[in-house]
């Protein structure tokens, strides 16, 4: 993902932009955030055929180019479709014309489980003044809460992208909301936060109802470790009824209905789930290793868990805390602000969290029980079965690089995230000797309701690079130049992908528009359309002095899932796949970001050193 998004508050808006108070301060700009674009059919053509370029073999490019000539010609079928497309975006009721498709297609209608194939995690940084759970987990509450707050009464600022202000729309999915498992499509539930006010905490596989504000009064850190400390003590082991949550989406559809069909109780206790404001889940585990935690915050047990809850929050028994948050309905620009919002607090000790006061009437707080048959303990057997076959094919490694960070690349005068785009292409390279499709986040929040769209981060450029980083007869000054030429390339397509001006929701959506019976054209049909999507490589980037990990699943079983962080003297990187070597990919990207460091630094005067 390209550069996070600022929280500064503009002086002075471009022309267009409009602020109305009515709707709080996080909303003032909603309604007058430009639509997404439809870009310009032959302009989507130009830019997919030159991505496809160095992906194909010159017959191959050849019989794409035939294929796109015939979509966009006058009377083509692109020509058609895009009409129907540029309709749907003029259509007043329609405020982002990807939005609705592209929840459904790509997270709602998605059958595989949350678990690891959509959520993601963030591994937090060690509290040294707060080593105990119960005190980790209070302070953490606390914070999250502070932020809660500003959400539910709507005066969050608003984010901000080059001065421009970003769709804040998806933060009404962060708090009391749930995703609810449905046929063939899920669902989402939201629930109004004054009459919700609890925090769901999971121990022992037990669910337990916890008043956040007693008496219109929030409940202060003191209070709140000690009500985590009433549950470590009173928590019993109990039937891991979380674990329906990590199912195909279909087998846990038919679940959920039994579950809720049995008794009133436990349609009573899923909806006391589903409606919490956020989770807080109390392991047993004491994870050590950047390993041991990116596993258990990305999973954990399959068990301790309510995997369609949007916010998790994961404290050890060592103290140490991470979160896990589900990607169906928010991305993870959101979460991430709100986790470095709640640690800086920490961190700086910006709120009372050292305030002893306890009120003597709190009331305990209260075990959610379930009535069990038979046939959920089977579903129960099942899901863990399931669970355990499916993180156990996959294989994590964390590579922490600490030979340079930020502050080098930017002497190089380089972007950080095209920089290490570059590392990731380079050390794939150097694994298979060739590159493939790979897949970055780029945001598109600065248009209404707006997400992500693909940067395609294999260029013309990226390959001649990795290409001449491979042969031996390469000056170093000829290879500053093709890495300067591919850094280039690859801000030019981010920057476009995040002004609506991509190549891949647009080639989506002009096949949406396709109506019943309606013949599918070549374009589609052509393998390269398949291929060039298939992505080998699932990258993205969000970065936080508070955090020491992040990352995610793979997409496809013969890919790579690549997070990474890029701090001021570090880069990590989270390395994900299914058996195909994961500690050698991670060995490769600490070469990689040698190699270029090497090869850019005498480029810079010693004093720059």
């Amino acid at each position: 993902m390209a550069p996070i998004a600022s929280r500064r508050q503009v002086s002075t808006l471009p022309a267009g932009y409009k602020e109305d108070h009515s709707k709080g301060a996080m909303l003032r700009f909603e309604d007058s955030l430009p639509r997404l674009p439809v870009p310009a059919l032959e302009e989507t053509a130009k830019r997919y055929l030159k991505s496809v370029h160095p992906l194909l073999s010159k017959t191959e490019y050849e019989a794409t180019t035939k294929a796109v000539d015939e979509f966009v010609a006058p009377g083509g079928p692109g020509e058609e479709l895009q009409k129907r497309l540029i309709a749907r975006r003029e259509n007043p009721e329609v405020r982002n014309w990807i939005a609705e498709w592209w929840n459904e297609a790509a997270y709602m209608a998605y059958r595989d489980p949350v678990v690891p194939y959509v959520s993601y995690f963030y591994s937090h940084r060690d509290d040294k003044k707060r080593t105990n759970p119960s005190k980790r987990a209070a302070a953490i509450s606390t914070a999250v809460l502070e932020f809660k707050k500003m959400v539910d009464s709507g005066s969050l600022e608003p984010e901000y992208m080059r001065s421009l202000p970003m769709a804040m729309s998806s933060y009404e999915y962060m708090f009391n909301c749930c995703r609810v498992p449905k046929k063939p499509t899920d669902g989402t539930v939201k629930y109004p936060f004054k009459e919700n006010q609890h925090i769901l905490v999971i121990r022992k596989n037990q669910f337990w109802k916890l008043p956040h504000t007693v008496g219109e009064i929030p409940l202060n850190t003191a209070e709140l470790e000690l009500q985590f400390r009433r549950i470590y003590e009173q928590a019993e082991k109990s039937p891991a009824i979380g674990s329906l949550t990590s199912q195909n989406r279909d087998v846990w559809t038919d679940a959920y209905t039994r579950l809720k069909s049995v008794s009133a109780l436990n349609s009573a206790s899923v909806e006391a789930i589903e409606a919490a404001s956020f989770v807080v889940c109390l392991d047993d585990a004491s994870p050590v290793t950047l390993e041991e935690r990116a596993h258990q915050y990305w999973h954990g047990d399959g068990s301790n868990r309510w995997y369609d809850k949007p916010i998790q929050f994961i404290i050890n028994e060592n103290g140490t805390s991470g979160f896990m948050g589900e990607h169906s309905m928010m991305d993870g620009t959101p979460t991430h602000r709100l986790n470095d919002y709640a640690n800086m607090l920490i961190f700086t000790n910006a709120l009372p969290f050292d305030d002893p006061s306890i009120r003597s009437y709190l009331p305990n707080p209260t075990p959610l029980r379930f009535n069990l048959t038979p046939e959920l303990q089977s579903d129960i057997d099942a899901a863990q079965a399931h669970f355990a076959q499916q993180i156990g094919a996959h294989e994590l490694r964390v590579q922490a690089y600490q030979s340079y960070g930020k502050g080098l690349i930017k002497k190089f005068k380089c972007s950080p995230d095209a920089y290490v785009q570059l590392i990731i292409q380079l050390a794939y390279h150097k694994f298979y000797g060739k590159n493939r499709p790979t897949y970055e986040s780029a945001a598109t929040r600065r248009f209404q309701q707006g997400r992500t769209e693909t940067c395609r981060s294999v260029s013309d450029e990226s390959v001649a690079f990795c290409a001449a980083m491979a042969d031996a007869r390469t000056t170093p000054e000829q290879g500053q130049k093709l890495f300067r030429d591919a850094l280039n390339a690859h801000v030019k397509y981010i920057s476009d992908a995040s002004n609506g001006q991509g190549v891949d929701r647009h080639l989506f959506g002009l096949k949406k528009c396709l109506k019943e019976g309606e013949t599918l054209p070549t374009l589609y049909k052509d393998p390269a359309f398949a291929y060039s999507s298939t992505w080998f490589i699932s990258s993205s980037q969000l970065s936080s002095e508070y955090f020491n990990g992040y990352g995610w699943s793979q997409v496809v079983d013969d890919g790579w899932g690549i997070a990474y962080m890029i701090n001021k003297y570090s880069i990590q990187f989270n390395v994900c796949s299914k058996g195909l070597g994961s500690d050698k990919m991670s060995f490769y990207l600490n070469e990689a970001a040698n190699d270029i460091r090497d090869l850019m630094l005498p480029t810079l005067d010693k004093a720059k050193l």
